[in-house]
């Protein structure tokens, strides 16, 4: 299985579906080599020495925000776990904030580590001076196309998110910034419990679970139903809340995903906010 894929070589559960087994991933393609899933997975199969993880180097980060560790391990209740690779497709908790504004023309995120370091942004593109007129005026927002840019510590995208004007439900293209297809991110329902599905080559390979109707939190499963990650809005504070239009959110990842999976679970903290929660809000 080949793929297009940021994810680093090394061991990671057997995608073919051996039980108790892990599979080396070369960086590029998985590959014949195995091993017991309870053994030390940390020796290297001899010819795949040379395709090391390269993780792209990130700018000199400041010390770990204590602010961030709370919304992390207290509000969205995930334990504190060890370092991950440093990029948004290797670390296994990534905390989303969105930019507090009064009033929201454009959609700005901030994504960091689970120890407030600073992995990337997300922003909206493409937006021209009428939209913007009309998001001030107006609560069309759901009606509108929003185009965002996913990008890395360097500001380099990583993804392309465009969710189209919607009448009822989300639809999100999530591409590569060359413009090569990385999947849809479609809501399933209107009623109840939301849910979306992930498709991608034709083939839904996971789905988007809200947990309660309000649809707060969410569960991420792949294609047999088993949950890969986890969704979890965090409570911005009082002011925030009734004043503003931010929302904060923890994507915890349970285990390293191959592609097309990991990318759209990446998408979903971005796409859950940009599809549903802006139009519960009734904020425009």
């Amino acid at each position: 299985m080949t793929t297009q894929s940021n994810t680093p070589a090394g061991w990671y559960p057997d995608p073919h579906g051996a039980a108790q087994t892990l599979r080396y991933w070369d960086g590029a393609q998985w590959t014949e080599h195995t091993n017991p899933a309870q053994q030390g997975a940390g020796q290297v199969p001899q010819q795949q020495a040379a395709p090391q993880q390269a993780a792209a180097h990130i700018p000199q980060q400041q010390g770990a925000d204590p602010r961030v560790q709370r919304q992390v391990q207290r509000q969205a209740g995930v334990a504190a776990g060890g370092a991950g690779g440093g990029t948004l497709f290797t670390e296994p908790v990534l905390v989303v904030n969105q930019k507090a504004k009064l009033i929201e023309l454009t959609n700005e995120y901030k994504v960091m580590d689970q120890n407030g370091r600073e992995l990337g942004a997300v922003t909206e593109v493409g937006q021209s001076a009428l939209k913007k007129i009309l998001r001030f005026v107006s609560s069309l927002d759901q009606f509108m196309t929003h185009k965002l840019e996913i990008r890395d510590a360097h500001g380099q995208p990583q993804l392309v998110l465009t969710r189209p004007a919607k009448f009822f439900k989300s639809r999100v293209v999530v591409t590569r910034p060359d413009g090569s297809p990385v999947g849809e991110i479609v809501q399933q329902n209107m009623i109840g419990k939301i849910n979306f599905a992930m498709n991608a080559d034709g083939r839904q390979v996971g789905a988007i679970k809200a947990e309660n109707w309000r649809a707060w939190n969410f569960a991420i499963v792949d294609h047999a139903d088993n949950e890969v990650a986890r969704i979890t809005k965090t409570w911005e504070g009082l002011a925030k809340t009734l004043f503003t239009t931010a929302d904060n959110y923890v994507l915890q990842i349970h285990y390293q995903l191959p592609e097309p999976l990991l990318s759209l679970v990446v998408a979903t903290a971005l796409t859950v906010d940009t599809a549903l929660k802006q139009d519960s809000r009734g904020w425009g």
